[in-house]
């Protein structure tokens, strides 16, 4: 296995690779994928006890001139590496970056729970990764990087006070530098400002002054009350890495290209939030369609800081917030309003934290914790409907274009038969057609031209009387293009949502609606979600009515160093930014 990353320096190659439970990070609260001291470790710990072989590890950092190459075994006695030969060298060709080589009795299986079902999802997670896999057969599978941009790095932060358990805060209060309960609450925990401190002391009918290490359980179950009573802001988000909208769409894009389904749902990423301290986050994304099966239980990817979790899925707490959903109303199958439904359809959770809370140290499913189960309903819940919309669009345009292709065929035969019975012109149709239809079809089509998209949106009047109504659009923020355009908007807003008063459109008459759109990859949109407003919704196809909530601007979030709040502005959530050293070390 070889890699590209910052290398290893030599004097920790030996304890990474031939130790167990040699950590990086059992204090630090960020999220990482952290190297806890077991898989590797245990993996050549295995392939020495069933080959008898030594694993040889190479590694470079940036800053050394030379590699290292070690032929290391684990003394199983003492829990210490035994490294049987070490040799500088140059690596021709490798600036940076870790090699390891070792030998080990197995089986090699394919199906879900295989080596190459692991990278495919990891890949998905991770699409600024390139890998390449050799398979005991010499087989050469190559996943390309879906982006070139790298996710940012994680901070460091302190632990967060909300669901803060009593255990840990007895632990914290007797283990801290500080010797007043004021600066333990300030610099001890983030988002805990003076004047909260003193309002938590308050309500706790505690001294600002004491010794939080003489806290006896009582003042302590007080002061546990008192934290959870108050308002602090949410955790910074810079100490989480979540994967983000379009880089999820673009990782399922992909690896799952093949099977070309029809629809990918708009990805959701939920705000921050926290379980015992540790700030977390939810992602979700649903995809539909194409050449996944339509008889089967849909398929569940399940991933926590970005690596896919294969095992135990029925132990997981994603497993049981799909269970517990309702996804009848989303368009799936599902027998008795429970468990997992049946459709050609993909379900991915992402759960990003400072500290996964997984069933076991084999950390193969996630527990089942309440805060974890609520955020990833709702983030469900969310993505079933934009699932749902699309079914319905698809299904109201099948039956109407049926309907449309059953008149278009038979009425010109009818009306020709019929005036050759009767000796008389064959008569114009477009006005018995528009009766029978009696609805206005939109029509629309998305394609890539020169680095920018095109979008076009034709508007069909079927009814018998002219129309006139508004059209919106939900875009990228920013993108809309306004070179070449023939027909302006009455709105383009920062957070993507476009406007048009349309002109009257006479029966049987056509409108196109022309833009284009900038700055984006080709991948990055691919399908228009539009509404009207202005109109009976009965007579729409193609357009959903203008939601309720359209001229609701979405949450925007601004972190900022600032000073504390003065202490007369009881109202306001109190958060304290200015002792919060938040280091990438």
């Amino acid at each position: 296995v070889e890699d590209n990353g910052p290398g290893i320096i030599k004097k920790a190659i030996p304890n990474v690779f031939g130790r167990l439970l040699y950590g990086s990070r059992f204090h630090a609260v960020r999220q990482s994928r952290g190297q806890q001291g077991i898989g590797i470790s245990a993996t050549v710990m295995y392939g020495q006890i069933t080959t008898g072989k030594p694993a040889v590890v190479v590694s470079k950092t940036g800053a050394e001139d030379v590699a290292w190459r070690m032929e290391i075994m684990v003394n199983t006695k003492k829990n210490m590496p035994d490294v049987l030969k070490e040799d500088p060298f140059i690596w021709d060709g490798k600036e940076h970056g870790t090699k390891i080589t070792y030998h080990m009795n197995g089986r090699y299986v394919g199906g879900k729970q295989s080596v190459m079902e692991y990278l495919k999802q990891t890949v998905i997670v991770n699409p600024h990764s390139r890998i390449t896999f050799v398979d005991p057969d010499g087989k050469r599978t190559t996943f390309e990087r879906a982006t070139d941009k790298m996710p940012p790095a994680t901070k460091e932060i302190k632990p967060h006070p909300s669901g803060l358990e009593l255990g840990t805060l007895m632990n914290m209060s007797k283990d801290t530098k500080n010797k007043t309960l004021g600066k333990f609450l300030q610099l001890d925990f983030s988002r805990i400002s003076d004047r909260l401190a003193k309002e938590i002391c308050d309500k706790a009918g505690l001294s600002m002054e004491v010794n939080p290490a003489k806290l006896n359980l009582e003042e302590q179950k007080r002061l546990l009350a008192a934290i959870g009573s108050v308002k602090i802001m949410a955790p910074p988000t810079d100490c989480l890495s979540p994967i983000g909208a379009n880089l999820i769409k673009k990782g399922l894009r992909n690896v799952l290209d093949e099977v070309r389904p029809e629809f990918y749902a708009p990805p959701i990423t939920r705000d921050p939030k926290v379980h015992s301290g540790n700030p977390f986050l939810i992602e979700v994304g649903i995809v539909y369609g194409g050449g996944l099966p339509k008889d089967s239980q849909v398929q569940i990817l399940r991933f926590a800081n970005r690596v896919p979790l294969l095992y135990q899925q029925g132990a997981c707490v994603v497993t049981k917030a799909i269970e517990n959903t309702d996804w009848r109303r989303y368009g799936l199958e599902q027998r008795g309003g429970s468990g997992i439904p049946f459709g050609p359809a993909i379900i991915l959770v992402h759960v990003a934290s400072t500290k996964v809370p997984f069933t076991s140290e084999a950390k193969e499913a996630i527990a089942n914790l309440p805060e974890l189960q609520s955020e990833i309903e709702l983030a469900l819940r969310i993505c079933g409907r934009s699932l749902k919309t699309h079914l319905n669009k698809r299904e109201t345009k099948s039956k109407t274009r049926v309907k449309f292709e059953i008149v278009q065929e038979i009425l010109p035969l009818i009306a020709q038969k019929s005036a050759k019975i009767v000796g008389r012109p064959i008569p114009k149709l477009s006005g018995s057609i528009t009766k029978i239809m009696n609805v206005v079809w939109i029509d629309d089509a998305v394609t890539f031209e020169r680095g920018r998209h095109r979008v076009r949106v034709s508007i069909y009047n079927y009814t018998p009387t002219a129309q006139k109504f508004n059209l919106h659009m939900v875009l990228p923020p920013g993108a809309f293009d306004y070179k070449g355009l023939q027909f302006f908007p009455t709105e383009v807003r920062d957070d993507g949502k476009v406007s048009w008063d349309l002109p009257k459109i006479a029966s049987t008459e056509r409108f196109d609606l022309n833009f284009a759109l900038s700055g984006l990859n080709k991948d990055d949109y691919d399908e228009n979600e539009i509404y009207s407003s202005g109109i009976n919704p009965i007579f729409i196809i193609g357009a959903e009515p203008m939601p309720g909530d359209w001229d609701v601007k979405g949450l925007q979030i601004t972190q900022s160093e600032e000073a504390p709040v003065p202490e007369d502005e009881d109202e306001e959530v109190d958060y304290d930014e200015s002792t919060e050293a938040l280091n990438d070390d």
